[in-house]
């Protein structure tokens, strides 16, 4: 066995350059605590966990108006530590530690009705009727669809809103503004603004809303507030009783692919799961879906007809439509979802008056797309989602004794697949984009994209390199939820893989670095390896993925509570050891490995990469979403 260890605001937009009221400041007498952050009022149930917020009268809010205000606030408040301070209060919201947990808010209301009351209290009752929404649920796809929709919709002129979950790196993701996430000063002003009106109007029936719902109705603050022409919501989970569903009049429903996901809460058959998303549904709404299988599809349609609600079903979209252009979210998968977008986006168009204000009246699709909506949906960005990464850490590899040149190729490709159908969507694009790199390595000179950070989204830059032909090894990085069934992911993905002539040299599992209490931002600090974690899910994993790949039942007794202090090294001959000719018994375990930390995984595949230039090392990581975004974290920095 191998274990490595190694305010109420006024809601205008603040965007003009003048300032109506110079001498309105935040703070008159400023009591700072030793970390120089504004002190809680009132919220004794974080002051004792050493909390901090920002207090933030209605009055003061209501005179904002411009940039230059939040500058001015911003330049009062100690930046990174009043971030910080936000994500300790967020994550006093969480009320489940893990995923399967059920909630346990309290008090007297249910969850639609709770949010009704903090839309009250925040004054966005009334307000919220006037964003123009486009609300997408959906098991697989939503968070893609919504994306493509919001690039197809800037691209014809409108500001933006997208709230989509969950974030990878930061919880500014979730909140983008004209396809920006929002500045840190603005998501601290509209933070505590809303932390601070809540929290005054705790009580025992009415405790403060646990995370997600905090983080809907904050979407909503910042997107009537910056003035949004239209708001795209993603769904947080299922849809009739989800957190978003506070929305009663939508211009435009959606809902993408159906599959087994979350069934303990919303059922173990697809039927029950499509009621579920189907509770977006808005009386004479119209709503448009993707091919469904027929339990879905029925059950869909009858809502639908309850309800009077236009439904259409909207069909992949043709590539030649998007005239020599490739789609901004990689795999093929995604024409179902481009497709949704397309008539998600012309619906809104014409249900807000805008159609023939910008392309006359023209009216069929079929045809021809819009060069807007080909623009939008060539330069959609959604991390996470069939993603690759170069790892260009190893460019720096220079010391007297290893020289640039001798540092090999160390790819990621990124994927947060997590139900059986994704998985085989991932499967498929990972042999495809495996394949392409394989035809473009057997030429002498190539010209390698490269891939850089910046502006807080990924970029490309290209740079010539000599490469002779490289041998490429397969390597899956894999780990999953313990309410997930593995038995079912891990067979989807290699049977797939398989299928298309890709096949794994070995896989890593680990644990990711991300848990359920508590909210990191981008700068938070990477744990320590922690070698006296549990580590008996990732060997449960092993055992099933040698079982699998043998076809064997695996001997050896796995201690399911190993003591790290006494684990074996991983040895970089692990990755080139050829196990082919092998058998089961002799090898059983020679394929795979549990590391005990994500950083420490990382570090041992730069230095396999480092130590054989002549190896193209592919690295696909899958299984979870909260894996993919810790693996991005420790390759930005």
């Amino acid at each position: 066995m191998n274990v490595y260890t190694n305010t109420l605001l006024k809601c205008e937009r603040i965007e003009v350059s003048h300032f109506h009221d110079r001498s309105v400041r935040l703070f008159t007498n400023k009591t700072w605590r030793s970390n120089n952050v504004p002190a809680f009022r009132g919220t004794s149930h974080l002051n004792r966990r050493g909390y901090v917020s920002t207090k933030i009268s209605s009055q003061v809010m209501e005179q904002m108006q411009s940039n230059v205000f939040v500058k001015e606030y911003s330049e009062d408040l100690p930046g990174t530590s009043s971030y910080e301070s936000a994500m300790e209060a967020l994550s006093s919201l969480i009320t489940r530690k893990k995923r399967g947990d059920r909630s346990s808010v309290g008090g007297k209301y249910g969850k639609l009705e709770r949010m009704s009351i903090y839309l009250k209290i925040l004054g966005l009752e009334e307000k919220i009727g006037g964003l123009k929404i486009i609300h997408v649920a959906g098991t697989k796809g939503k968070g893609s669809t919504c994306t493509f929709c919001e690039a197809i919709l800037r691209e014809c002129g409108f500001r933006t809103g997208l709230f989509t979950s969950p974030h990878l790196i930061d919880v500014r993701e979730r909140f983008r503004i004209n396809g920006l996430d929002i500045t840190e000063d603005k998501f601290l002003l509209y933070f505590w603004n809303c932390w601070n009106q809540l929290e005054e109007k705790v009580t025992e029936d009415l405790p403060m809303p646990p995370l997600f719902q905090f983080l809907t109705l904050l979407a909503l603050k910042i997107f009537v507030c910056e003035q949004v022409d239209v708001a795209i919501i993603e769904v947080g989970l299922g849809g009739k009783g989800d957190s978003t569903n506070v929305i009663k009049e939508p211009i435009v429903c959606g809902i993408t692919s159906l599959g087994m996901d979350h069934v303990e809460a919303l059922g173990n058959t697809l039927g029950q799961i499509a009621s579920h998303k189907a509770g977006i549904f808005k009386p004479h709404i119209p709503a448009f879906v993707v091919a469904q299988l027929s339990e879905a599809m029925d059950v869909i349609q009858e809502v639908a007809r309850g309800l009077a609600v236009p439904l259409e079903v909207v069909a992949p979209l043709d590539c030649e439509k998007m005239d020599g252009l490739k789609l901004g979210l990689s795999g093929d998968h995604q024409f179902i979802n481009a497709g949704l977008a397309v008539s998600l986006s012309k619906c809104w168009l014409q249900r807000t008056g805008n159609w023939e204000k910008l392309f006359g009246k023209q009216d069929n699709l079929e045809s021809d797309l819009p060069a807007a909506f080909r623009r939008g949906l060539s330069t959609a960005h959604l991390s996470g989602r069939a993603q690759i990464v170069y790892d260009t850490s190893l460019k720096s590899c220079n010391s007297s004794k290893v020289s640039d040149s001798s540092c090999g190729d160390l790819i990621f490709y990124l994927d947060g697949a997590h139900s059986p159908e994704s998985m085989e969507v991932c499967g498929r694009w990972f042999s495809s984009a495996v394949k392409g790199n394989r035809k473009a390595s057997s030429c002498f000179t190539v010209e390698n994209m490269v891939q850089v950070w910046g502006n807080g989204h990924l970029q490309y830059g290209t740079e010539k390199r000599d490469k002779s032909y490289k041998i490429s090894k397969q390597i899956l990085l894999f780990n999953c939820m313990e309410v997930r069934d593995p038995q079912v992911l891990l067979p989807k993905l290699v049977s797939m893989c398989a299928s298309s002539g890709t096949h794994f040299s070995k896989a890593l599992f680990v644990p990711s670095m991300s848990t359920y209490n508590k909210v990191t931002s981008a700068a938070s600090v990477i744990p320590a390896d922690n070698c006296s974690r549990d580590l008996s899910w990732q060997f449960n994993l092993q055992r099933l993925w040698e079982k699998m790949i043998h076809d064997t039942e695996v001997n050896t007794v796995i201690d399911t509570e190993p003591k790290m202090d006494a684990a074996k090294i991983l040895p970089y001959e692990f990755l080139y050891e050829d196990v082919s000719h092998c058998s089961p018994v002799e090898n059983h375990l020679a394929c795979s490995a549990v590391i005990p930390s994500l950083p420490l995984a990382i570090d041992w595949l730069r230095d396999c990469a480092k130590r054989n230039p002549s190896v193209r090392i592919q690295v696909l990581v899958t299984g979870s979403l909260h894996l993919v975004g810790d693996v991005l974290k420790l390759l930005k920095r």
